[in-house]
């Protein structure tokens, strides 16, 4: 109890004091691995963003929306990490105000991860919102073929990922176009059986999976610690009045 001495103060006081502090030091653990996840969250994020070559895809294919859930959970993640300095203090310090203030952080912090992972996954999943507008895309680019940018763009995606076409070779045949040569595996000789929308879901989907893990990871660890300081906080005014009625 802070601003307390605590010899001497009786048998219960005494047991509660055992269990604050069993209870502050876990807290303080839980925040210190908070903190890493946040920081491994904020790598990821950054990675994701600057990956030579990634971004330039993304903006070729008009997949910008694709970030919108990175952005959030890079926000989310710098509450994360100053916040959960906040935790480590009011903890140590017993301090009821400042552990209250960390409850609405971390509730905060759960909302804002949910929403970040929710809005993140819709938009790098198979069968999500993302799926409609790569093939948006695909088709429109196949339909322009003597545009020298369409082709090379379509030359890349096909060749890079090995796909055919939106959803697959018959794209092609059913626009009258001709199958081009990176439709065909190099070896055998054969098209591509999977479309370039569900490959470049699974691409997406690599990328963000592990990312979408350690946020919803990190969301469950702001449950625990909202209730961990909802004990401390009143494990430490159960000490307090216990410590006025020993004294009177």
């Amino acid at each position: 109890m802070a601003g307390l001495s605590r010899d001497g103060q009786g048998p219960i006081v005494g047991k509660l004091e055992s269990q604050i502090y069993c209870i502050k030091y876990t807290l303080f653990c839980f925040n210190v691995v908070l903190w890493l996840f946040g920081l491994s969250i904020f790598a990821l994020c950054l990675w994701i963003c600057v990956e030579p070559g990634f971004n330039e895809w993304m903006k070729i294919l008009e997949l910008q929306k694709f970030f919108i859930g990175i952005y959030i959970i890079l926000i989310g993640t710098l509450g994360i990490m100053v916040v959960a300095f906040l935790g480590c203090g009011s903890a140590l310090m017993e301090n009821i105000k400042l552990l209250y203030m960390y409850i609405a952080s971390q509730i905060g912090l759960f909302v804002f991860g949910l929403v970040g992972a929710c809005v993140l996954l819709d938009f790098s999943t198979y069968d999500s919102s993302i799926q409609p507008i790569i093939k948006d895309v695909l088709v429109r680019l196949i339909n322009n073929p003597m545009h020298e940018g369409s082709r090379e763009i379509l030359r890349m995606v096909q060749e890079g990922i090995g796909c055919c076409g939106a959803d697959g070779p018959m794209d092609y045949l059913n626009l009258n176009k001709p199958l081009p040569s990176e439709c065909r595996d190099s070896v055998t000789g054969n098209a591509y059986f999977h479309g370039c929308v569900d490959e470049l879901t699974w691409y997406l989907e690599g990328r963000t999976g592990w990312l979408a893990g350690i946020v919803l990871a990190s969301c469950m660890i702001c449950v625990v610690n909202s209730v961990m300081s909802l004990v401390l906080i009143q494990a430490v005014k159960k000490e307090e009045e216990e410590a006025i009625a020993y004294k009177n």
